[in-house]
């Protein structure tokens, strides 16, 4: 396959990959990897399929194409391609957690200096390294670090390596629970994408609104939270990110979580005053907190949807379906094979509660 050919072949991939046909976009690639004798054309699929399987959370994949990377670079003996090629051995072994060879690497990458693309490349060397040094907890490296890699930015007006950079910046601040700048940055990302990000790919937006949601969480933001995690989960579920998909299922425990946590609050709450005022003989208070409890209990759908008794008030044992319905395990004996009686899907199989 000749350099022409590899050329067309590459973008036919990447065609391919922009439309959400991922696996024939690889099967692309990889043939004009095998195939190909253009040592230029092989530098940059390799370049293609290390991205690919960082987006879909193959990181071992990504690293075993990484070293051939390296290899390629040596052999045309270029140091802007040697420079990239450090630069994605460096992102897979942050990848894979292994933050000393990810600072190593970045280090050997700083080091070489001189070539116009070199120094372009500076920025994202540091943010890598930045991340890297947050993964360790040396929050003070990875604070100077950011801040090196904004500096780049800022110089050469890299607004996608400014929202990359803003999104870390607002990971950095969560770990240090300073939740007001944990939030500024991110939205400072999605300013960015909605000014500049017509042209990005569409993994900026969900990385922004994905960080947003975790600081509007810490803050009790929880219909904000929920807000962005859903936009951010769409677009990883159409683009096929699953590792931004497995944070975001986090992020949405997490929520639903602290939701359940002020209800419950609540709930034992009117419980422990139904208690003092019925030993008291307050009837006005009594009938307030027993009315407020079952709201709870409602609004909670606590409660056996066979049967209809509140769930939690005596010890019963209790079973889920695939479905997440749950009720008394007695009522759901009873009930043989027709399925959940409230979404009334067949499958009775038990779930875990």
């Amino acid at each position: 396959m000749g350099q022409d050919q590899t050329k067309q072949q590459i973008e036919k991939g990447l065609h391919l990959y922009q439309s959400n046909q991922t696996e024939k976009a690889l099967r692309v690639w990889m043939r004009v990897l095998e195939k190909s004798a253009d040592p230029a054309g092989r530098f940059r699929v390799l370049g293609c399929l290390i991205t690919a399987h960082a987006e879909m959370g193959r990181y071992k994949d990504m690293l075993k194409f990484a070293v051939v990377q390296i290899d390629t670079a040596r052999e045309l003996e270029d140091p802007d391609f040697l420079t990239e090629s450090y630069l994605n051995l460096a992102r897979s072994n942050e990848k894979l957690c292994e933050f000393q060879k990810t600072i190593s690497y970045c280090k050997t990458c700083l080091n070489m200096q001189g070539t116009t693309v070199s120094m372009q490349l500076n920025g994202q060397v540091s943010l890598s390294m930045g991340n890297a040094f947050l993964g360790l907890s040396i929050f003070q490296k990875a604070l100077e670090c950011f801040e090196k890699a904004l500096r780049y930015a800022h110089n050469n007006d890299d607004k996608m390596l400014e929202c990359r950079v803003c999104c870390s910046l607002g990971n950095f601040y969560t770990q240090i629970k300073d939740y007001e700048k944990a939030l500024f940055f991110p939205c400072k990302a999605a300013e960015l994408v909605n000014d500049y990000g017509k042209g990005w790919s569409l993994k900026y937006r969900a990385m922004s609104q994905y960080h947003m949601a975790v600081a509007y969480r810490k803050l009790g933001r929880l219909a904000d939270a929920m807000d962005c995690c859903e936009e951010s989960m769409k677009i990883a579920l159409q683009h096929g990110d699953r590792p931004l998909q497995a944070l975001c299922l986090l992020c949405f425990a997490d929520i639903h979580r602290s939701r359940r946590d002020v209800q419950l609050g609540l709930l034992k709450l009117h419980c422990l005053c139904e208690r003092i005022y019925r030993t008291k003989e307050q009837q006005q208070e009594l009938r307030d907190h027993v009315v407020k409890f079952h709201e709870c209990v409602e609004e909670m759908e606590l409660y056996c949807g066979m049967c209809g008794e509140s769930i939690g008030e005596k010890n019963n044992q209790l079973q889920a379906l695939p479905c997440s319905h749950f009720f008394h395990l007695k009522c759901l004996q009873t009930n043989g094979t027709r399925g959940c009686p409230n979404c009334r899907r067949l499958s009775v199989k038990p779930g875990y509660v």
